[in-house]
């Protein structure tokens, strides 16, 4: 049986579910490349861009074998993904691609089985099988498999998480934001703690429905409310502004856009928690937002990825 270990995940946002998975066998140098420079897909396409190391007990198995794999919704992003290997590396290794099609509400089930419980600081993360391990004094957030982003397993929730743990030791935020919430991980945890009104949205409805449900199965239904929305475009979001505490676990690109936004809702000393960053996405990202009177405060690096906590400045 073969093992998949993702060391790169280009869309940490939702997505909708996919229909095929597109394959290319490659190395760790070639994949992370190319799955970097795919991102520019996510634009054009539903899809889902990953880079696995592939570990297996069988006898051919060698050390260095890499799979770059395009999770994709429809026929247009199947050819998107053809025509980016092929112009990569070639007609020949575009054709020698691997084409699965796939039932919509396994595949994020599928590579969930397994995984053990995470912590995160004060937060404990586990499915409904282990919710008799359960620590008295832990904050337990159940979140099943889901066809949305954010189980708590990637380094990216995991790295906000902990970062909002660290927050937690200083200050007790009042009004918190959670901006491509995913399957709601962030913004229950900050209601479980808090015990304080937090809004949460995501671009795409599956995700905030899936979070929805996921609010309800965490008891946190009278303090979190979740929409359907791009950014912070929707009334309920602007609404409720402005956050002394922002959670954005998006990617780079949308990040750098959508800072003056964040802005406009944060408070004069309002924080924002970043995430979604490779090490060389940091200096834009910052960079966008010095433009917005934000300074680095903390940075946490896990498996890969950067999480940064942003402080408004006087200005």
């Amino acid at each position: 049986m073969i093992a998949r270990v993702p060391h790169l995940a280009t869309s940490p946002a939702a997505v909708s579910p996919p229909t095929w998975v597109l394959r290319i066998d490659t190395d760790e140098a070639e994949g992370m490349r190319l799955a970097r420079e795919a991102d520019a897909l996510l634009e054009l396409a539903p899809m889902a861009i990953g880079c696995y190391e592939i570990q297996t007990a069988t006898p051919s198995w060698r050390p260095g074998q890499w799979v770059l794999e395009f999770c994709l919704e429809d026929e247009a992003g199947l050819d998107l993904a053809r025509e980016f290997i092929a112009a990569q590396l070639g007609t020949a290794r575009a054709g020698a691609a691997e084409l699965t099609e796939v039932a919509a509400a396994d595949w994020i089930a599928r590579s969930l089985e397994g995984l053990a419980p995470v912590r995160a600081g004060r937060f404990w993360l586990h499915g409904q099988h282990d919710r008799e391990l359960r620590r008295h004094h832990d904050v337990a957030l159940e979140i099943e498999a889901a066809l949305a982003f954010g189980t708590g397993h990637h380094g990216t929730t995991r790295g906000c998480l902990m970062m909002f743990d660290g927050v937690l030791k200083t200050r007790w935020p009042r009004h918190v934001l959670d901006v491509g919430t995913g399957t709601g991980v962030l913004a229950i945890a900050a209601a479980k703690v808090l015990r304080r009104r937090v809004v949460a949205g995501d671009i795409d409805p599956i995700a905030a429905k899936v979070a929805c449900a996921n609010v309800a199965l965490n008891g946190v239904g009278p303090w979190v409310r979740v929409v359907a929305a791009a950014g912070v475009d929707h009334p309920a979001l602007r609404g409720a502004a402005p956050y002394d505490l922002i959670f954005a676990n998006i990617l780079a690109r949308p990040l750098r856009r959508m800072a003056a936004d964040l802005a406009l809702v944060c408070t004069l000393h309002g924080q924002i928690i970043v995430s979604g960053l490779l090490a060389g996405d940091v200096a834009g990202v910052l960079s966008a937002f010095r433009w917005q009177g934000f300074h680095l405060a903390r940075r946490l690096d896990v498996e890969g990825w950067a999480t940064l906590l942003l402080q408004r400045v006087d200005t």
